[in-house]
């Protein structure tokens, strides 16, 4: 018998931790190789993770809602042959793992001591104890923090993020604590939202799945980052319509594909971005980033209707036909739920299709820390003044508005405005007689 050890695999260049959802293997049941054994969610997308080797499963390390590093073994794995990447003997590792425990301990119990957070009704880990201790941070203003961990708990991340603003924040005064007489340990309930109640008895309570509480915290925080400033342009694509007709059952029988109106309007933009490179960038704090790549984001509605942005890396550098290709691809998986981490990473500007429901154009929010975001309107057929050599005249076109979304920190109007005439001006000069 061998005992492999099952860790949380490399998920995407950005993703360094995942959540455990759902365990899909109990304590003793028979594995297959490449079988699923558990469900973690990142920030981004929900995945499984499969066994690499056959056996039974003998030990979970971790539960459900767990955060697991990238790395960390999260199960044992019992193997009938002697190949299996043998787990070490959990006799060799007792004096390492007795040491850091120790060590953890000893921390602990200096940060405790010598800051004196344990007057506080909130719970702190040892970790984040430390770093306010190191930082010089007092009880009050490390209950002031607003914890985004389980049950409103600080986490390392709040703390940083704290230390990062702490000189842009109001300055929390130390109160005085009078140390009471110690009866017996009071246990305090987790501090939860409070479930709405319902007036009239007929409403419907649903608290927001995972997603939906992440998708809004995001939302929330680009209003509350970005001078979001909009510009739109009506575009003529009358052209684009009819060669797309001319030439969209020839396309889909030789390459097995459809060929939508997207792969068109994300052909337009990488060849916009890579003229205007102002809008290819990102901002961190005070740094603007100039994003070597032009990868683009692609807004995709999911079927329970979350909204997630898979992102075609490298977007200049393909063709028509490979547009489409990765177009079709990245949509036919979101929509099946089989997205990978680092299919959602590494975007520089986003395209989301709001003509897909009827809307004529929108104000779209800005995905974090890029600078823009493009929506594109429903094609409809307009009356419209069409100029001759002979005089001007009336007739039917296909026509759409493109909306721009762009950060007026780092972005002002000039470029905005420029930036989404040069996709105007490439999707209407289209060639109709063009090759694929």
């Amino acid at each position: 018998m061998a005992r492999f050890e099952l860790k949380l695999p490399k998920m995407g260049e950005s993703v360094a931790e995942a959540t455990i959802t759902n365990w899909l293997k109990n304590v003793g049941d028979t594995i297959e190789m490449d079988e699923a054994v558990l469900e973690i969610a990142t920030d981004k997308v929900d995945s499984e993770v499969p066994s690499e080797v056959a056996g039974t499963l003998v030990e979970i390390l971790f539960n459900v809602d767990d955060v697991v590093q990238v790395g960390q073994t999260i199960a044992i794995i019992e193997t009938e042959g002697g190949n299996a990447e043998v787990a070490p003997v959990a006799k060799a590792e007792a004096p390492i793992a007795v040491a850091e425990v120790a060590q953890t301990v000893e921390s602990a119990k200096e940060a405790v001591t010598s800051a004196d957070f344990s007057n506080s009704e909130k719970f702190f880990s040892p970790l984040v104890k430390n770093i306010a201790k190191e930082e010089g941070i007092s009880l009050a203003e490390l209950e002031s923090i607003n914890g985004t961990g389980k049950d409103g708990r600080v986490n390392k991340e709040d703390i940083l993020n704290y230390i990062k603003t702490r000189g842009n924040q109001p300055v929390v005064a130390a109160t005085p604590v009078v140390e009471a007489v110690k009866a017996a340990p009071v246990t305090t309930a987790p501090s939860t939202q409070a479930v709405p109640v319902s007036v009239n008895g007929g409403d419907e309570i649903v608290e927001m799945d995972r997603m939906r509480k992440l998708i809004s915290k995001y939302m929330v925080e680009s209003v509350q980052t970005s001078a979001h400033v909009q510009s739109f342009i009506e575009v003529d694509v009358t052209n684009i319509v009819k060669w797309r007709d001319k030439v969209k059952n020839a396309f889909e029988k030789r390459e097995g594909e459809k060929l939508t109106f997207t792969p068109i309007f994300m052909e337009a933009v990488a060849k916009a971005l890579k003229e205007f490179p102002g809008m290819n960038i990102s901002v961190d704090g005070e740094f603007i980033i100039k994003r070597k790549n032009i990868n683009l984001g692609m807004a995709a509605a999911l079927p329970n209707g979350n909204l997630i942005v898979p992102v075609i890396k490298n977007a200049d550098q393909l063709n028509l036909v490979g547009m489409a290709k990765a177009v079709n691809d990245l949509g036919n998986r979101a929509k099946a739920g089989k997205l990978k981490p680092d299919d959602t990473q590494g975007g520089t500007y986003t395209v989301t299709n709001v003509g897909t429901f009827g809307s004529v154009f929108g104000t779209p929010i800005i995905n974090q820390p890029q600078v823009g975001i493009l929506a594109l309107g429903a094609i409809r057929k307009v009356p419209a003044v069409i100029e001759t050599p002979e005089g001007d005249f009336i007739g039917i076109r296909q026509k759409m508005f493109l909306s721009h979304s762009y950060d007026h920190r780092v972005v002002d109007g000039a470029l905005g405005g420029s930036f989404v005439k040069r996709v105007a001006d490439l999707l209407e000069s289209w060639d109709i007689n063009r090759e694929i």
